[in-house]
């Protein structure tokens, strides 16, 4: 696509070229569209001069190298000055064409056309090359009409000076014409110091025409032009100038214009699109440079990414829902119109995503964006972000967030009045609306911010929708669809020993393709029934492959398998690198390390599920992406977390777990197949059974599942949540005003799929006096609801347990075990504390081991053995449970089971590492890492739930304390380290041991040395560390300025002053 060129500012031309230039430009209103319009001494809202690009210090006059030498030209203008004051008659006019008719064409009218700013800049781009070409051929020119345009590069004090003078001598005749130019001269004042002292005493008032001429020459006559004009720039020369690289100042400047053109574009909704869909066009330089993104998908026939980007619904704000297969480049169009909103229109953005490693991962690299085009990007997931956001004076925020965290921004924002502030909604994997309890926080969000701010934009994006026009009534958003693949994608089935094309066109949907080729022994065949060896060994270790499999534990079998029966050439490949990752993850694990990923890993093998740490799970997840290893056996949250495409995706079965597959998880499994810039096509092949064959027949050709509201089926999390935020947020706080939310859900979108047992308003009437009774809000519900004006208030309870997102399930109970806590909060050592602070939804998940529990007792010192008393676990109920005895005394399951987990993050604090954690507790290492995150948010949860409460204002300094160690669970001095986004605990080690022990470290550090210091980074690691510590760096030292300038603040309401 051929992209518009910006008009550059000039340096000084030549007086043919500048005359030329001034023939084509005048007649029209506006010339060029980078002038700014800003307030200046000579006229209201006059607009600036476009600041002159020759501006070198060597060279302060333009082409003149000796204005001051140069006796002929001071002789012409003596001769200019003699002739304008004696002949008394002149049209001032004409006189006034004379000194101003040259100005630079930079130089703009107030209230210029847009529509007609591109054209000219057209003719000013077309004018110069005229002019270039002209002078080339005629090197004389310039000097022949020198007495014309003589006055066209002076400095701003002489244009001023010439100006006072006109307006003195032709006030009430200037014309129409004449006034635009003066408001022009008046701009360039701007930059000039006191530039009243030119013309001291001089009124500014129209002044009688039969006057005019006779005080210019009274005001004038003691003082000559060129005595003036010495002393005007023997003022400029004098003047002090900032010490700043010509280039970068240049540099800067530009992109300023970029940004001011850019934002001018947008608003005008016009079809111009700037240099980079109306943004800078560094901002193309650093897709290229950080991305190694060259142009947009496309081709001939299919350039989707800008064909959306060019969309109407875009240009003029409405929302959109756009869906491609996986791989398709979403999220680069995503990104750009986040870019636009920032960069253009200055408002903050929201972009929601649904795991807390892609928030890491998108924060590690949109951080370089933010550093080089002066935004913020700030980390919203676990326990990290600020509610409500530190509000910015000058750099707008991208909050990237967790579907959690993303809503307790919102209400933050709609609590504060700063939801307006809020230009930008991005939601990806929008279909998540229709799974479980995050579907059902993703649909309140959504719903409140159409509610509540109708200028806020909504983009959704999927690779999967099917039920597209509930969602578009939803959101009320146009809708875009491509089946754009940037590689193709092949199906396949295998059935024994046989693969089929997936094939629509045929009678059963399946056409032979070819038998498998590989030769098996018995012994093999009975290892490997479903024939995986012969399937990876076709592709492996030249290319990437990828094996989905049911369980974590088939996982590991698999990986074992496969490189059981491999030849020992694929030990060869990338021998040392295999060797190094043994090592890294040996370091990891202090010393201990998975057995089967030993195993494994020689052979360019791994296993990748949630038993693994995110250390080990980062490490094995670089090591395929730089080809160290081929092939990864994993489960089904890869296809829907990181972004690890391979040559060839491998269905081990089609279930997850005991249940059969659906057609989204197929979907984004596939999707995983084919790099794009690497391989010409991509395979997937599902292993089926006889049995299945007629399952798996529907599940390829049936179509996607439809997106249904979870606002009902999770009732504590969706709609009694909704509605105790609705109240609280004072957003509907009668029934009548709930009733007329709820038709903004997509709930109320589908309401006509609901039960006819009972109608919305019921289940609201319903859900609204449950919250009555649990004592989160007050007031009375009428028994004809929709006359019901009664209005409704939030107790303090209900105000803490969604301020702190608390399950509305648990609050009660949290609340009463805070308030026994008071009574005897045990603190000696944190256990207390920690108990407080296990999150309650685990503990279905946990089986105590019994000999493991009294013996970690049996290690507590009597106080916090008394812990375990206050709470309702005895010692005696662990003795027996231990020894096997029968129990007479009824003990909550559920508080035993959550005492234990505390336990395991007990240990996890006083040995922060988790591999011996999970051996001390029989544990899988994956799940001790859960409970940590996990525990470090509800922790999160907890200190804003006591935020509210006064009674619990002593838990404050407590929890605060707390939610940083299990956020981190390091040494103390890794935690500065850490708080980078993506610096896990093995990377803070090395960068600690290298001598980098605190945030400034890292933000100062040249990327090249870290690739050299430390071990097994890459340079592109490497610059996103170093982004992203700048970044955190800029955070915290702007909010720091913001303390400052609220605490320098002076009160408008002091009083006496008024």
């Amino acid at each position: 696509m051929a992209e518009p060129r910006l008009a550059v500012r000039r340096k000084s031309r030549s007086s043919s070229e500048r005359k030329r230039s001034r023939a084509a430009v005048q007649p029209i209103a506006a010339s060029s569209p980078v002038a700014r319009k800003r307030p200046s001494p000579g006229g209201e809202g006059a607009p600036a001069e476009a600041p002159c690009a020759n501006d070198s210090e060597e060279d302060m006059f333009g082409d003149y190298d000796s204005f001051y030498g140069n006796d002929s030209l001071m002789a012409q203008v003596d001769d200019i000055e003699h002739k304008y004051l004696q002949d008394e008659n002149t049209d001032v006019k004409a006189a006034g064409e004379i000194v101003l008719g040259n100005l630079p064409s930079g130089v703009h009218q107030k209230g210029r056309d847009n529509s007609s700013a591109s054209e000219n800049v057209v003719a000013l781009e077309s004018d110069k090359e005229g002019a270039r070409q002209r002078r080339d051929s005629d090197p004389a020119d310039g000097n022949q009409e020198l007495p014309e345009s003589i006055l066209d590069d002076l400095p701003s004090s002489q244009l001023l000076y010439f100006e006072k003078m006109d307006e003195l001598s032709s006030a009430p005749r200037t014309s129409p014409v004449s006034k635009g130019r003066d408001e022009r001269v008046n701009s360039s004042s701007d930059k000039i110091r006191d530039p009243l002292s030119f013309y001291a005493g001089a009124e500014h008032g129209n002044r009688p025409a039969d006057s005019s001429s006779h005080s210019k020459c009274v005001l004038f006559k003691t003082e000559s032009l060129k005595d003036h004009l010495k002393s005007a720039m023997t003022g400029n020369a004098r003047a002090q100038t900032l010490q700043v690289s010509k280039t970068k100042q240049l540099k800067e400047a530009v992109l300023s214009e970029e940004m001011f053109v850019a934002r001018k574009v947008i608003e005008s909704s016009s079809v111009d699109i700037g240099p980079f869909y109306g943004l800078p066009s560094k901002v193309k330089d650093l897709f290229r440079q950080l991305r190694g993104i060259e142009t947009l998908y496309g081709s001939v026939t299919n350039e989707w990414q800008h064909d959306c980007l060019m969309l109407e619904s875009l240009q003029q704000r409405r929302n959109l829902i756009y869906s491609l297969p996986t791989g398709g480049g979403k999220t680069l169009v995503a990104e750009i119109i986040i870019l636009q909103e920032l960069l253009c229109r200055q408002k903050d953005v929201l972009m929601i995503l649904p795991y807390v490693a892609i928030v890491q991962e998108k924060v590690r690299g949109l951080s370089s964006f933010g550093i080089e085009l002066g935004f913020l990007v700030e980390e919203y997931a676990g326990s990290k972000g600020r509610f409500p956001p530190v509000k910015r004076r000058v750099k707008k925020s991208l909050y990237i967030a967790t579907i959690e965290k993303g809503h307790t921004l919102v209400n933050s924002l709609i609590e504060t009045e700063r939801i307006y502030d809020l230009g930008l909604v991005v939601v990806d994997e929008l279909h998540m609306l229709g799974e479980g309890s995050r579907g059902a926080i993703l649909e309140i969000t959504l719903a409140k911010i159409l509610y509540t701010s109708k200028k806020t934009q909504i983009i959704g994006m999927s690779a999967t929708l099917n039920n597209v026009g509930d969602l578009q009534k939803f959101l009320q958003a146009e809708y875009y669809t491509n089946d754009f693949r940037p590689v193709e994608l092949k199906e396949y089935i295998k059935v024994r020993d046989t693969i089929y094309a997936v094939d629509s066109k045929t009678e059963n949907g399946f056409a032979f393709s070819r038998l498998l080729n590989f030769k098996y022994s018995s012994n093999l065949e009975k290892a490997d029934p479903d024939h995986i060896i012969a399937l990876v060994t076709e592709v492996i270790p030249k290319y990437s492959c990828l094996i989905f499999c049911p369980t974590k534990k088939n996982c590991e079998n698999v990986a074992s398998m496969v490189c059981k029966y491999l030849k020992k050439e694929f030990r060869a490949h990338k021998e040392k690198e295999k060797q190094d990752l043994i090592k890294s993850l040996k370091s990891i694990g202090n010393g201990a390390v998975c057995p089967v990923l030993k195993q494994t890993i020689p052979f360019g093998i791994a296993y990748h599920h949630s038993g693994l740490t995110n250390d080990e799970r980062k490490s094995i997840e670089e090591a395929y992406s730089s080809g160290v290893l081929c092939l990864l056996a994993c489960t089904a949250t890869l296809a829907a977390g990181v972004n690890l495409p391979a040559r060839r995706v491998i269905l081990r079965a089609p279930y997850v777990g005991n249940d059969f597959l659906k057609k989204n998880q197929y979907k984004q499994m596939i999707g995983r197949a084919g790099r794009a810039g690497i391989d010409s096509a991509g395979e997937s092949i599902l292993i089926v059974q006889e049995k299945d064959k007629h399952l798996v027949q529907d599940l390829v050709h049936s179509p996607l599942e439809n997106c249904y509201s979870n606002l009902l089926l999770e009732l504590t999390k969706g709609m009694q949540s909704l509605l105790l935020s609705l109240v609280g947020l004072k957003i509907a706080v009668t029934h009548e005003e709930v009733d007329s939310f709820m038709c903004c859900t997509l709930l109320g979108v589908q309401q006509r799929l609901m039960s006819e047992e009972k109608s919305l308003s019921e289940i609201i009437k319903d859900g609204l006096a449950n919250l009555i009774e649990k004592g989160l809000l007050k007031g009375k519900i009428s028994e004809k609801d929709h006359n019901s004006k009664s209005t409704l208030t939030i107790t303090p309870l209900g105000k803490a347990t969604y301020k702190g997102s608390i399950d509305l399930a648990y609050c009660n109970l949290l609340y009463r075990e805070l308030k026994k806590g008071l009574e005897g909060l045990v603190l000696e050592s944190n256990l207390h504390l920690l108990y407080l602070s296990t999150p309650y939804d685990m503990t279905s998940t946990c089986s105590p081991n019994w000999m493991i529990y009294l013996r970690q007792f049996n290690q507590l010192s009597a106080a916090e053995q008394k812990v375990a008393e206050i709470v309702g676990v005895p010692e005696s109920f662990i003795t027996k449970k231990a020894s096997g005895q029968a129990i007479r005394k009824n003990v909550d399951n559920a508080v035993v089971n959550r005492l234990y987990l505390t336990f395991v993050l007990y240990a996890l604090l006083k040995e922060t590492n988790v591999w011996s954690v999970s051996e001390k507790f029989n544990m899988s290492r994956g799940y001790v890492q859960n409970l940590l995150n996990s525990a470090a948010s509800f922790a999160s949860c907890l200190l804003h739930f006591c935020e509210e409460l006064e009674e619990f204002w002593v838990y404050k300094a407590l929890l605060t304390e707390l939610t940083k160690q299990l956020t981190y669970c390091v040494k103390t001095e890794l935690i500065p380290l850490m708080e980078v986004a993506g610096v896990l605990e093995a990377r803070a080690k090395q960068l600690y041991n290298a001598g980098y022990k605190t945030l400034a470290h890292l933000a100062n550090a040249n990327p090249e040395t870290l690739v050299r210091m430390i071990e097994h980074l890459s340079r592109r690691q490497a610059k996103q560390i170093v982004s992203s510590a700048k970044m955190l760096l800029s955070e915290k030292a702007e909010a720091l300025q913001e303390e400052v300038e609220e605490l320098l603040k002076v009160p408008t309401d002091i009083p006496g002053t008024h």
